[in-house]
């Protein structure tokens, strides 16, 4: 009989001759590439989110052309270092959220585990969160009308669902209904808000007049729940 996919002795079905160098050759690649994120990441790390491609491979000795050649170009570039970086960062604050049982405490954990993250290498998120054209978080559809592929989108839908969730739980709005239209905004806009401000506090140089990570994280939840003129008397909830 003839049977090219018969099984060997292992109980795997037989490989072309080919396949196994194709696969060896796949896995270089898969491998040649992720060095070559980390390679951008220390650089971009280092000199900052307007590192040109030429200092990005003169940092890793290489050629811009292989940098090209894996990613196409900047913005290729951009997409793999936000997939790289941005997975970790969208684990680590939801899995901060999904720690609290209370939802003001759940609310501030992730933004405190937000600024947290941003804070371990400010020219990172800011070469991975730049947008050349439109801002995923207010325009997720884009000019195509459906939602953009990305790990930053993603994050952001992620985290704009569970925080519709909670409010949803909060208001007593039951499953498959909505609150108000306006209300339906509140996640998305939160995450803006809260973008906005750590991106300010980012750039804010030390000193009297930069809050510290727990203030930050502790107002911003309080504008959040109960709005900037409750909070000389109000604690978290």
């Amino acid at each position: 009989m003839n049977n090219p996919q018969a099984p060997d002795t292992a109980g795997t079905p037989m490989q072309a001759p080919g396949d196994g160098r194709s696969a060896r050759w796949d896995a270089h690649r898969a491998a040649r590439r992720l060095e070559l994120i980390k390679l951008a990441r220390h650089t971009i790390h280092r000199l900052g989110p307007g590192a040109s491609m030429e200092e990005i491979a003169a940092q890793a000795n290489t050629s811009k052309s292989v940098f090209y050649r894996y990613f196409g170009d900047k913005e290729g570039l951009r997409q793999a270092l936000g997939q790289y970086v941005i997975t970790n960062f969208r684990t680590e604050v939801i899995a901060a959220a999904l720690k609290s049982s209370g939802e003001g405490d759940a609310l501030h954990a992730m933004v405190l585990a937000y600024l947290r993250m941003a804070a371990t290498s400010p020219n990172i998120y800011f070469f991975v969160t730049a947008s050349p054209a439109t801002d995923v978080l207010t325009d997720p559809a884009g000019a195509g009308g459906q939602v953009r592929d990305g790990a930053l989108n993603d994050f952001f839908e992620d985290l704009a669902t569970m925080m519709r969730e909670r409010m949803h739980a909060y208001m007593g709005v039951g499953p498959g209904e909505q609150a108000s239209p306006a209300l339906e905004l509140w996640p998305r806009a939160s995450i803006g808000m809260v973008r906005a401000a750590g991106e300010l506090w980012l750039r804010a140089p030390e000193g009297p007049g930069r809050p510290g990570i727990e203030e930050l994280a502790r107002s911003l939840t309080l504008w959040l729940t109960h709005g900037v003129a409750s909070q000389a008397s109000l604690d978290l909830p």
